[in-house]
């Protein structure tokens, strides 16, 4: 009985740290993925804009997250 609920917890537990991680560390890969986006931009064309390349970026990658 002791060991089933020690096995819960532990399970609880790992449950709320990943639940943890991933709301925190998601913010942060959407940033990395959006300043990759910008790099290429900046790369690929004359007329670079951060500003309007950002914006472009940010639409265009909550576009495919949803």
């Amino acid at each position: 009985m002791k060991n089933k609920i020690i096995t819960v917890l532990l399970i609880l537990v790992g449950i709320f740290v990943l639940f943890f991680i991933r709301s925190n560390y998601s913010e942060h890969n959407l940033k990395r993925t959006i300043e990759a986006c910008i790099l290429a931009q900046k790369q690929t064309s004359k007329n670079f804009n951060k500003k309007e390349s950002r914006k472009y970026c940010e639409e265009e990658i909550k576009k495919r997250i949803k």
